[in-house]
C-alpha cells in the first residue's frame, strides 16, 4: 500500500530534500553523503596585532628623532619617508600572509632556504662592505642584507624538520642530526656575515630544540657539535686574520663608520681582531673618567643618552646624543628611545616584546599539530632575542656589535623579513585549530598533507587523548 505521495505506508516522512519529501533514514543517508566537514576558522590574534601596530608607531616616531645626522636641509622628513615607506611594504606583507595558509610556508620552505643560502654565498664573494664587513648585495639600487633573510629562512626550516620527525618523546634521531647539520651549514657561511647573526642563530635553533621537547643528552650533543664548529671557523678565521694586525691597528680607529682614513672602504679582511678588540674592550669597560676616541665613542654617547633619559624622558623628538652618536638610527636607537622616554618608555618597550613571546607561546600550547607550534614560537623567539640583543649591546651587557632592534631600527631588509615574522605568526593564529575541538581537530588532520599530521606532544589535553 502507497500513499498519494508514492511512499510506502507505515513509513513516517520527517523532511524533504529538494522538495521530494523522504522519510527519516534516507535523508540522514543523504545528507551524510553531501554534508562537507569545515572548520570555523578564527580572526587573526588581535594581541599579536595590537603589538604590531604599537612597534611600528614607536618606530616612526623614534626613527625621526634619531635621524637627525641624516636630515637633509632641503627635506626634513626624507628619513622618515624612507623608513615608512618600507614599514608600508611590511605591512602589505603582513595581510598577505596572514591570509595565506601556513601549508604553502611549509611547501615552499626548503626553496626558501636554498634561495637565502644562495644570497649569503653571494655577498660573501662579491658583497658589499658595510662597517668592514661584506653582508649586503646590491641589486637595482637595493641594498640587501642576505643575514636577516636567512634567520627566518632556518627558521622555517627548522619547523618543517622538526614536525615531520615529532614522537611522543621528543624529536627523532634523525631529525635531531637534519636540524644541527642545517644550523651548522648556515653559521659556516654566516661567520662571515657576522658573529653575533651567527651566535643569534644557534641560540634560536637551540629553542626550537627545547619547544620540540628534545632529551637534554640530545640537546647537550648538539651543543658539542656546534662548539666544534665554532672552534674550528674561529681557529680558520683568525689565522688567516694573524698577518693583518698590523693593518687592523691602523684602520680601527674609523671602524664605526666603516671607511679607513684615506676614505676608501674597509675590507673584510681583520674582522677576528675587529671581533677580539671589541671583547677586550668589554671586559676593561668604561667609566666617566675615560677619554673619548674612536673606540669607545659609540658606547659612551650611548651611555649619555640613557642617563639623560632619567625616568620619564626628555620626550619624543628631543634627543640630544642623536646628532652625536653614530648609528643612532639603526645599532643605538633603543638609546635614543630611553633617551625619549626615559626608563619606563624603554621598560615598556622591552614588555613588548615579551609579550609577543608569551602570547606566542600560548597560541603554540593550544595547537593540535606540530608544525604550526614549531612556526609561531620559531618566528617569536628569533624576533624577541634579536631585541634582546640589541638591548643588551646597547646597555653594556654585550660587547658592542651591529644588530638592528625590530621593526624600530632603520633598516628595510630586517623590517621586511620580520614583517614577514609576524605575518606568519598570524597565519598560525588563524588557520591552525586551537580551540580543542575534536571535530576541528579530526577535520584539520584530513586538511593537512601527510608529513603534516605530526601532533603537538606539548598541549596536554592531546596527550590524555
Amino acid at each position: 500500500m502507497q500513499d498519494s505521495n508514492g511512499i510506502p505506508a507505515g513509513i513516517e516522512i520527517n523532511e524533504t530534500i529538494d522538495g521530494v519529501a523522504v522519510s527519516g533514514a534516507v535523508s540522514r543517508t543523504r545528507r551524510k553523503k553531501s554534508e562537507k566537514v569545515e572548520i570555523k576558522r578564527s580572526a587573526p590574534d588581535p594581541y599579536i596585532w595590537g603589538i604590531y601596530i604599537m612597534f611600528l608607531l614607536i618606530s616612526i616616531i623614534e626613527l625621526f628623532s634619531a635621524s637627525s645626522t641624516e636630515v637633509s636641509s632641503s627635506n626634513v622628513y626624507s628619513p622618515l619617508i624612507r623608513h615608512g615607506i618600507f614599514l608600508g611594504l611590511g605591512f602589505a606583507i603582513v595581510i598577505w600572509i596572514q591570509n595565506t595558509h601556513y601549508i604553502y610556508m611549509r611547501r615552499f620552505a626548503w626553496i626558501f632556504a636554498i634561495l637565502s643560502l644562495i644570497l649569503l654565498v653571494m655577498a660573501s664573494v662579491a658583497g658589499v662592505d658595510i662597517n668592514g664587513a661584506q653582508r649586503a648585495i646590491s641589486i637595482a639600487g637595493m641594498t640587501i642584507q642576505p643575514a636577516e633573510i636567512v634567520k627566518l629562512a632556518v627558521v622555517l626550516l627548522l619547523a618543517t624538520i622538526l614536525s615531520k620527525n615529532q614522537t611522543p618523546g621528543g624529536v627523532t634521531n634523525r631529525g635531531v642530526v637534519m636540524s644541527a647539520i642545517v644550523v651548522m651549514i648556515f653559521a659556516a657561511l654566516l661567520w662571515k656575515n657576522g658573529l653575533t647573526n651567527t651566535i643569534l642563530l644557534m641560540v634560536v635553533s637551540l629553542c626550537m630544540f627545547l619547544i620540540g621537547g628534545i632529551q637534554f643528552r640530545k640537546v647537550a650533543c648538539v651543543l658539542g657539535l656546534y662548539g666544534i664548529c665554532a672552534s674550528a671557523l674561529l681557529a680558520a678565521k683568525y689565522t688567516d686574520s694573524s698577518h693583518e694586525v698590523a693593518e687592523f691597528d691602523s684602520v680601527q680607529k674609523t671602524e664605526m663608520v666603516g671607511q679607513t682614513n684615506d676614505g676608501g672602504v674597509l675590507s673584510g679582511r681583520g674582522r677576528a681582531e675587529t671581533h677580539k678588540g671589541r671583547i677586550s674592550r668589554f671586559i676593561h669597560g668604561v667609566s666617566p673618567d675615560d677619554k673619548m676616541d674612536d673606540y669607545n665613542r659609540q658606547v659612551i654617547l650611548s651611555k649619555f643618552a640613557q642617563a639623560n633619559g632619567g625616568l620619564m624622558g626628555q620626550g619624543p623628538g628631543n634627543s640630544r646624543e642623536s646628532a652625536r652618536l653614530p648609528l643612532a638610527f639603526s645599532d643605538y636607537i633603543y638609546s635614543i628611545i630611553v633617551e625619549d622616554t626615559g626608563f619606563i618608555g624603554g621598560s615598556f618597550l622591552l614588555l613588548l616584546y615579551l609579550l609577543l613571546l608569551a602570547r606566542a607561546g600560548r597560541l603554540a600550547y593550544k595547537c593540535s599539530r606540530a608544525f604550526p607550534a614549531f612556526l609561531i614560537m620559531g618566528c617569536a623567539v628569533m624576533i624577541v632575542f634579536q631585541a634582546l640583543v640589541h638591548m643588551a649591546i646597547v646597555t653594556g651587557l654585550f660587547p658592542v656589535s651591529g644588530q638592528p632592534l625590530p621593526f624600530i631600527s632603520k633598516g628595510g631588509t630586517s623590517v621586511l623579513v620580520m614583517s614577514a615574522a609576524i605575518g606568519m605568526m598570524l597565519s598560525v593564529s588563524r588557520y591552525a585549530v586551537t580551540s580543542g575541538n575534536k571535530k576541528d581537530i579530526k577535520a584539520e588532520g584530513k586538511e593537512l598533507p601527510e608529513d603534516m599530521q605530526a601532533v603537538n606532544f606539548s598541549n596536554y589535553e592531546l596527550k590524555e587523548s
